[in-house]
């Protein structure tokens, strides 16, 4: 077979490197030896969860950290121990909002070296926002989509900067529905909402690579794990979290890396490492967990997949270019 010279217009495999890393390395394993004085970092959500974890993690090894919140007192008071990480406010089901955190850091003049999307909900009643979008999609892609799409010049003047897409294994409940993306002509179902969602902030990280490459912005999309006591699943009984095999019969969080199930600072990991690992330097559009680039799963084994949560991949239908593009050009008519 002829050799390929790699050029910046390749996309990256979607297979994995053999990191080192792997479902049990915490977030401040993979961030040993790496100094980011002098970048940048917004973390959305990043006061609770994982997000909290990755704030505290690229603070401390030097970052500027701002974090956008809807609650800016409960994320003061919950990183009251992280000092020097600057508290915005902001909601991103409100396009305002989020023009206006944009606008504000914009003006700072500073460049933009990392963005980690983080925050999100999942599983909620049905709800729908100001424009009549559901909210889970509204919240998790289309605010992101467009907190990045405003923040584009503060990234593009950091030549070099990674943008980080909280995804989830949620992507196997639903691709992206282009027919119905909010639910007006079937019936409401939170799951598939929630996987509707995770699907687009997975195909966001394709087509966003895809795009700003030349300019040096590099997007990666991540399934931290299964870390139950996030918040994230505050809309879900105790009964159904025991079903699903993530609580014990006392309540009380499982914790198995083989299976995905981590700790707080296991599930930030992922996201450190493709925010800031020099390994990954002129990849992109890849999704990752366990701190690698994830194989695709294929029609043979995805029956094997779904029933063993373990076993690390990402669906084809959630790397798709076609799809990646059209949910692309969608967002910007939604967005406007």
């Amino acid at each position: 077979m002829a050799h390929i010279e790699e050029t910046p217009t390749m996309t990256t495999a979607q297979q994995p490197l053999h990191s080192g890393f792997g479902a049990a390395s915490t977030a401040e394993d993979v961030i040993k030896g790496i100094d980011l004085t002098g970048k940048v970092a917004i973390v959305t959500g990043g006061y609770s969860g994982i997000g909290l974890e990755t704030s505290r993690i690229l603070r401390a090894a030097g970052a500027e950290v701002v974090v956008p919140a809807r609650d800016p007192e409960r994320a003061r008071a919950a990183l009251k121990e992280t000092d020097g990480v600057a508290v915005e406010p902001m909601d991103l089901i409100d396009p305002a909002s989020v023009d206006a955190l944009a606008e504000r850091f914009l003006a700072s003049g500073r460049p933009l070296h990392i963005l980690v999307n983080s925050a999100g909900i999942m599983a909620t009643p049905p709800t729908r926002d100001a424009r009549g979008y559901e909210a889970q999609f509204a919240t998790n892609h289309l605010g992101h989509f467009r907190l990045v799409a405003r923040l584009w010049p503060a990234l593009v003047a950091a030549h070099g900067a990674r943008v980080v897409s909280v995804s989830s294994r949620g992507i196997r409940f639903s691709p992206v529905v282009f027919e119905d993306l909010h639910f007006e002509h079937r019936a409401y179902d939170p799951f598939l909402a929630y996987g509707q969602s995770k699907t687009a902030n997975a195909l966001f990280a394709v087509e966003l690579d895809r795009r700003g490459r030349a300019e040096g912005v590099r997007a990666f999309a991540v399934h931290p794990g299964q870390i139950i006591d996030t918040g994230l699943a505050k809309h879900l009984s105790e009964e159904a979290l025991r079903a699903a095999g993530v609580l014990d019969e006392e309540g009380r969080p499982v914790r198995d890396p083989a299976r995905q199930q981590k700790t707080v600072p296991q599930g930030a990991a992922t996201g450190v490492w493709c925010a800031t690992n020099p390994r990954l330097d002129g990849l992109g559009g890849v999704y990752c967990e366990n701190c690698d680039i994830s194989p695709v799963v294929t029609a043979g084994n995805e029956a094997e997949w779904r029933a063993r949560p373990g076993l690390p991949g990402v669906l084809p239908y959630a790397v798709d270019p076609e799809a990646a593009a059209r949910l692309w050009e969608v967002s910007e008519r939604l967005t406007a």
